[in-house]
């Protein structure tokens, strides 16, 4: 198998075990244990459902870790094109990685505080479940900054696929596309956060650029040019 096609199907792998893995502890553990401006109700979730809550946090540190190979590969497949937006591409990607990994401590500490450990007993039942609840909303604002690198890294990744020639470009829009809704959500949750859900529903669809990419990678791999092809007469700027 050509190396480009075999490095574009490892991206493609990668990048669907990302997808996979993500939302788990990302949406569906939050949304699951979370019972907005109620603490004992999320209190009682995480007590009763403190597995789930620890396998979000696996899956977060995990996603998290399969990005580092993803963009490694990424980078590879590209640094052809533009030497230029693939290290961009790289450190834009990896930016979010040290952000995740250390806000699932926030997760950790609702756990500690649902846990009824002794050296707790110097607070009463309200405090530990409106500390718990504290906790697991600054978690969700870890993740609202993580989610603009999530966004940044898809504008040069995007340029990147444009001038490959070797991949649509079109899905290199849709990546930039992606791009800009991930900032959008971003950017009202800390700006706007009134219309945070509204943006957050027109984010679920633009957002979803980046599966096409995916699964062409995947299932396509990269189409074989010549070296002299025209696309990569101008690597590296």
């Amino acid at each position: 198998m050509n190396s480009i096609k075999k490095q574009a199907r490892v991206a493609g792998v990668l990048y669907l075990l990302m997808g996979i893995t993500a939302p788990v502890g990302l949406i569906y553990v939050p949304s699951t244990l979370i019972v907005p401006g109620d603490a004992a109700a999320t209190a009682n979730h995480v007590k009763a459902s403190e597995l789930l809550l620890r396998v979000g946090i696996g899956s977060e540190l995990f996603h998290q870790t399969v990005g580092i190979f993803l963009v490694l590969t990424l980078y590879r497949l590209f640094r052809a094109v533009s030497e230029k937006h693939a290290v961009m591409m790289v450190i834009l990607a990896l930016v979010p990685v040290p952000i995740v990994f250390l806000n699932v401590l926030n997760e950790i500490a609702a756990l500690i505080l649902v846990s009824g450990a002794d050296f707790l007993s110097a607070f009463d039942k309200g405090q530990l479940d409106a500390l718990g609840l504290f906790f697991l909303r600054l978690h969700s604002q870890g993740l609202v900054v993580a989610e603009i690198f999530w966004g940044l890294w898809l504008f040069p990744f995007g340029i990147l696929v444009i001038r490959s020639g070797f991949i649509p470009r079109i899905l290199g829009v849709l990546l930039i596309i992606s791009g800009s809704a991930y900032l959008a959500s971003s950017s009202a949750s800390l700006l706007l956060p009134r219309y945070a859900h509204l943006v957050g529903q027109v984010v679920m669809v633009l957002g979803s650029g980046e599966l096409p990419m995916m699964f062409w990678l995947l299932i396509r791999g990269a189409r074989v040019q010549p070296v002299d092809a025209p696309t990569f007469s101008s690597a590296g700027g």
